[in-house]
């Protein structure tokens, strides 16, 4: 974390300063007939770059700012070589306010570009005013690229809020901008295949800064996608309904034997259990598989089962959201289901859990 502005985390991406310096020399190259010495060319250049970045930090901060009048948490500010993301805790809960928040960025950034302009035209020929002109094009290129229509940019942003008030529909919504933003993508790799045939060297060391976003924007646009489709299945998928049938067995029981007696009851999972009975762990499936039958005599089931701690047992009613919540917060393959009278529904494997996703 490297500042704490209006007590949102910001931090910046270890691969953040190879990246600004590549910027820089491409800038520099750049300024070449406008700024004929050498060090001018690179102090330009280089605030130039900073100006972009810091740019970028003031346009997220908005998005963060607004999304906090809205109660909205905000996670942190992650600055990384293509731009910039925050992390927003969770959807806006109208269009009106999804619109609201992704706005602000390019609002902030325009503004700010515009008084950039205004400096321009009072300050007098030199570096001064080079500088001045970079803070105008860095807000600029911030906030004019943003407004493009397709996800993840803010403007895909706005349109998929202008789609949810008109269908009502968050998931087909963010489904639109996001083919939005792979069509974006496409136009961009167009751009940057007429800009390398250019015969100029600076224009030529664009067409790769184009395809980069490209490919940026169309794998975060299929991001979106997957992430729409499985959160319209998350109403479906409920534990209760994946539950493997489980059947109790001591710790010191052969895991041959344990596998036989779950074979025979139609059982999916095993759990140990203490002389009394009390569930006290979880026996993995994939550490069954990957012992090869012939030890499976020798070898005790107990030795193969993770002990239940608290965040191993989930009531057997969790479903969508809560239930992918509880499972985030405590990862493993599987989990003891009990019902709200405390006694044992069966277990949930994670492989079954990935399964309902795994065509999103």
């Amino acid at each position: 974390m490297v500042a704490r502005p209006f007590g949102i985390p910001v931090y910046i991406s270890p691969y953040w300063l190879l990246f600004a310096v590549v910027l820089v020399v491409m800038y520099a190259s750049g300024f070449a007939q406008a700024i004929p010495k050498t060090t001018d060319r690179y102090v330009v250049a280089t605030a130039f770059v900073l100006l972009l970045y810091v740019s970028v930090l003031v346009h997220e901060l908005a998005h963060c700012v607004v999304a906090r009048a809205f109660s909205i948490p905000v996670r942190r500010v992650l600055l990384y070589p293509l731009g910039g993301y925050s992390e927003i805790e969770r959807e806006p809960a109208s269009p009106g306010r999804e619109a609201l928040i992704s706005v602000a960025g390019p609002a902030v950034s325009l503004a700010i570009a515009g008084a950039g302009y205004a400096l321009t035209q009072v300050v007098p020929a030199g570096l001064p005013r080079y500088l001045i002109a970079q803070l105008f094009w860095a807000n600029v290129v911030v906030g004019a690229f943003n407004l493009l229509p397709g996800l993840p940019l803010d403007g895909g942003r706005i349109f998929r809020a202008g789609v949810w008030k008109v269908t009502g529909r968050p998931g087909a919504a963010t489904i639109t901008a996001a083919w939005a933003g792979r069509v974006l993508a496409l136009v961009l790799v167009g751009l940057a295949l007429a800009s390398q045939r250019m015969a100029s060297s600076f224009l030529s060391l664009y067409w790769l800064w184009l395809l980069v976003i490209a490919a940026f924007i169309w794998l975060q646009s299929g991001q979106a996608i997957r992430a729409a489709r499985i959160r319209e299945r998350l109403p479906a998928v409920s534990a209760r309904r994946l539950a493997r049938r489980a059947i109790p067995v001591p710790a010191s029981l052969p895991l041959a034997e344990a596998v036989r007696r779950a074979q025979a009851s139609g059982a999916g999972a095993l759990v140990i259990v203490d002389a009394e009975g009390t569930p006290t762990g979880l026996v993995s499936e994939s550490a069954v598989q990957a012992t090869p039958l012939e030890r499976r005599p020798w070898i005790e089931a107990g030795s193969l089962a993770r002990t239940i701690e608290p965040g191993l047992v989930l009531p057997a009613d969790l479903s969508g959201m809560d239930l992918l919540k509880a499972v985030q917060r405590t990862p493993a393959s599987e989990y003891l289901l009990i019902e709200p009278t405390g006694q044992v529904f069966g277990v949930l494997a994670t492989t079954d859990l990935d399964r309902v996703f795994a065509r999103a």
